[in-house]
């Protein structure tokens, strides 16, 4: 039974690799695809960049869906397109009218295979079941009880061959349709498949491409050709297209693509898709995109043959080299930009053994056992000598594995000791209620422990000392600089001391922070060195979006900091303070202003997690800790509670819990388990206070009864009721037209952010890309804001 499974997994992860570039109406995800309706749309992952973002063509324009966000692999359908965030973990839909939605996300079960048919949008998980998920469809899901290995959509149903029988079932609000084309591939057993309009075509093991369902334009009247000639398909409402394994030549049939094969026929093809009337391929020579058939002609008046000017795009999706079963791509490090590689497509033909052509026959009445045909033993022995050979070699690499961690060769002779830590696994409470969602209690979620833990920044020569853009200063210069400390120059508090407002000597105006000197400032100091953290930390970091340190001053007790002065203060007392309160003309009081604040906090952070070495999690986001400079420029302040963190984002117990109450993860207060999500929810809950300009906590008689309540507790109903205007901060008012757009998408965002499980909450480069997206929803609102890209 273990050899079995072992084949059947290894069988399933090479027709994976097929499946990739079958592309039914609209798509099956791949690098490449197009939505139909008014206006046909193209899109693309463009190669050869630092994050694999979209482009697209649409009526002769050339527009990017997203900045600076990489996918895996996108889909599109009736005015609809969807991509799946570079690892599977995240599912976003958008049409060119409105707001882009995460309709799925979970870093536990990954999305495997996406599809979409019309405006329904299904996908395949990597969960041990092979479930599909469907979104934004009337009914007619499928019986969980058929597990699939790939699907494919046509108008309002989808089809898919299961895993262990190689079936077809069909499923979706056209039943009529999935029953149709269910019932004509009753006997047939299928390596692939691909769904057009009413219409499906897949090839079989012994390499006949097989096209059932409605005929009326001869799109299922295959031409002659040998055994599995085709292996990619690209099937639209009312034709059928295949590329030839021998030259990846394209041909066409059905519809009037059959007139168009002579212009196709030098052309070789990567990949091709389908929309309703036309297909698009993309081209070996140099990935451009080529497209052509009845529909396209007619709406784009362009000749045949015609490329589109869209950047190179990918010849498949960027992944883990060990997920590559039948080779990498060439120049795939250069496509990808060091991100991944892209796999080679495996033979179709390989697969042919693994799957019937037909259903066996029925065995004698009586005999519940058949014998098997004797090339069953043969593939058994085989299967049995693979196991034996792949068993051996395992525990060899596991032996070799202990020993290299036991000596501490593989670490330059150091023995490496690690904390042992707890993790969440859950499901998200926002989704439906299937039986593969089904929230789980709070003490039914610690399941695994990690090996990695937290390395706090310490004290000492390695890890405090300044860089030489830094200044070290005397305690008289900078006594001299604050009036001697006095009451009238203090601005405010940070993690370790008191902030002075100063001047030095050269004429430059400065904010200084004084650590304390109380016996209890001591311990805590000497506890969480929450000087040497933020000296060490800011020496190293530098970005516009984050408070620049000037520099330092160490003297016996004495520990200060010297940072550039922020004219403009803290985004708390703009939003909170009394007489900022009373004050109805502050620049603040704009929603493209409060938009353009919370993008720039948020570059700060995503900058911190993402492009810091190692990556830092800050621990203390709070409305207090992002201040203004002159020109109402958000920066990020307060290092002293940061910690540095693995790239890998698991989670982990640090030395103690810290933060602010009202911005303290509930996962981390509550479970001791911090990761980079725990800054996500402190952003969060500052988005709410621009929103709504209340405290993180607040009393107010008109809530709550005037007893103590946290904004996420008051806000979050309110929004997911759809009535986000009753919370907006009067002090802005009623959002204009194009504002009112964008503050939903901040609202949306928001809602996102505080999540109670870490793990459904968005990365900040999702959050980056949303905010960037609401602010320029506002470009026609009054100012001229703007908040340059870094």
């Amino acid at each position: 039974m273990t050899t079995l499974l072992i084949a059947v997994i290894y069988v399933a992860a090479l027709i994976s690799s097929v499946i990739s570039l079958v592309n039914a109406l609209g798509g099956s995800a791949t690098t490449i695809s197009v939505s139909y309706g008014a206006t046909p749309t193209v899109c693309g992952i463009v190669a050869g960049q630092p994050s694999q973002r979209i482009q697209c063509w649409r009526n002769g324009t050339v527009f990017n869906a997203f900045y600076n966000i990489s996918f895996e692999s996108i889909a599109g359908g009736h005015d609809v397109f969807c991509g799946v965030r570079s690892g599977g973990s995240t599912l976003v839909c958008w049409d060119s009218s409105s707001i882009p939605k995460r309709i799925y996300y979970n870093e536990t079960v990954l999305l495997r295979h996406l599809t979409i048919g019309d405006s329904q949008i299904c996908a395949i998980t990597n969960s041990s079941n092979q479930n599909v998920d469907c979104w934004r469809t009337n009914g007619g899901f499928p019986s969980q009880n058929h597990p699939f290995r790939s699907i494919s959509s046509g108008l309002g149903f989808t089809c898919g061959v299961t895993s262990n029988t190689s079936e077809i079932f069909c499923f979706g609000a056209n039943s009529a349709a999935a029953s149709n084309i269910q019932g004509n591939f009753t006997n047939s057993r299928l390596l692939t498949i691909a769904v057009g309009g009413n219409h499906a075509c897949g090839v079989n093991s012994t390499g006949s491409l097989i096209c059932k369902g409605n005929n009326d334009n001869g799109q299922t009247n295959v031409p002659d050709h040998s055994p599995f000639e085709f292996y990619a398909l690209a099937l639209g409402a009312n034709h059928t297209c295949a590329l030839r394994r021998l030259n990846n030549s394209v041909v066409c049939w059905g519809g009037r693509g059959g007139d168009m094969d002579n212009d196709t026929a030098t052309v070789s093809f990567e990949t091709i898709v389908a929309g309703l009337d036309f297909t698009c391929g993309l081209t070996t020579n140099d990935f451009s995109v080529i497209c052509w058939g009845e529909g396209w002609f007619r709406n784009n008046s362009n000749p045949l043959g015609f490329a589109l000017p869209l950047k190179g795009i990918l010849p498949g999706p960027c992944v883990v080299q060990s997920n590559c079963n039948c080779g990498i791509y060439p120049q795939s490090e250069q496509l990808c930009s060091g991100s991944g590689s892209i796999c080679k497509p495996c033979d179709i033909a390989t697969l042919a053994p693994s799957i019937p052509a037909s259903l066996p026959p029925p065995p004698p009445p009586g005999v519940t056992n058949p014998p098997r045909p004797a090339h069953s033993k043969r593939l058994t022995r085989g299967l049995l000598a693979f196991a034996i050979i792949g068993s051996v070699g395992a525990v060899a690499g596991i032996c070799t594995i202990i020993y290299c961690l036991w000596t501490g060769i593989c670490f330059g002779n150091k023995k490496i000791h690690n904390s042992v830590q707890p993790t969440i696994t859950s499901t998200n409470p926002y989704a439906p209620q299937t039986p593969n969602n089904i929230p789980m209690s709070r003490s039914s979620t610690i399941r695994r422990q990690f090996s990695r833990g937290f390395r706090r920044q310490r004290s000492g020569p390695s890890s405090k000392q300044p860089t030489d853009k830094e200044e070290e200063f005397t305690f008289a210069d900078l006594a001299l600089a604050t009036n001697n400390f006095s009451l009238e120059n203090k601005i405010g508090s940070g993690s370790f001391g008191i902030v002075y407002r100063g001047k030095l000597l050269d004429g430059r105006e400065v904010a200084i922070k004084r650590g304390e000197t109380s016996d209890k400032m001591k311990k805590f100091q000497e506890k969480e060195s929450a000087f040497d953290s933020e000296l060490a930390f800011l020496s190293r970091l530098h970005h516009k979006h984050l408070v620049k340190l000037v520099g330092f001053c160490q003297e016996r007790e004495e520990r200060l900091l010297v940072y550039d002065y922020m004219k403009n203060g803290a985004l708390y007392d703009h939003l909170h303070d009394k007489n900022n309160i009373e004050k109805n003309n502050s620049l603040l009081n704009s929603w493209k202003m409060r938009i353009k604040i919370a993008l720039d906090a948020s570059r700060g952070i995503e900058y911190l997690h993402n492009y810091a070495v190692p990556p830092i999690i800050h621990r203390d986001i709070k409305s207090s800790n992002i201040l203004l400079d002159s020109n109402w420029v958000a920066r990020v302040s307060d290092f002293g509670l940061s910690l540095m963190s693995p790239v890998s984002d698991r989670e982990y117990r640090p030395t103690k819990a810290a933060g602010t109450v009202g911005y303290i993860d509930p996962e981390y207060y509550g479970l001791n388990v911090l990761t980079a999500k725990s800054d996500v929810y402190g952003l969060g809950v500052v988005l709410l206070e621009l929103l709504t300009g209340r405290r993180a906590i607040f009393k107010s008689s008109e809530v709550n009864g005037g007893a103590p309540i946290s904004l996420v507790d008051y806000a979050v109903p309110i929004i997911m009721a759809g009535e986000l205007g009753k919370i907006l901060d009067k002090r802005v008012g009623s959002p204009e037209v194009n504002e009112a757009e964008a503050v939903e998408l901040m609202a949306y965002t928001a809602l996102h952010c505080v999540n109670a499980e870490s793990s459904y909450r968005p990365n900040m480069t999702d959050i980056v890309g949303n905010l960037e997206r609401a602010l320029g929803l506002c470009s026609d609102s009054h100012g001229s804001i703007s908040s340059g890209s870094d």
